[in-house]
């Protein structure tokens, strides 16, 4: 999605939350998030998942239970989408082996919003 369409969404209370949301996927999930990086218009995610579970299937569940759980603790983002959905069709995924690459992606993730 173009940058022009993107909306400042995460506060510092919208970022806690989406940490908070996250501790609770990982106790339901055989999902690990090693990084979250935000800035005030998207989001990374540095996340180790079991092999059996698909790509697509990983992120279906990390869009539709962040989505919830953000608009029940902070409606007001919601009045700020067009359409009012949290999340674009689109997403970006990628592997990561323990032999190469994790660590500066996770840098990256981790850095981002820092200034």
């Amino acid at each position: 999605m173009s940058g022009q369409f993107r909306r400042v969404l995460f506060s510092k209370a919208v970022d806690q939350t989406l940490k908070e949301i996250c501790i609770e996927i990982e106790k339901r999930y055989e999902i690990h998030f090693l990084e979250i990086g935000t800035d005030k218009d998207h989001v990374h995610f540095l996340v180790q998942s079991v092999h059996k579970m698909s790509a697509t299937n990983l992120i279906m569940i990390l869009k539709s239970i962040t989505a919830k759980g953000k608009f029940k603790k902070h409606p007001e983002v919601k009045t700020k989408l067009l359409g009012g959905e949290f999340w674009t069709d689109g997403y970006f995924a990628n592997t990561v082996s323990k032999y190469g690459g994790e660590t500066s992606i996770s840098r990256y993730v981790h850095d981002q919003g820092l200034e």
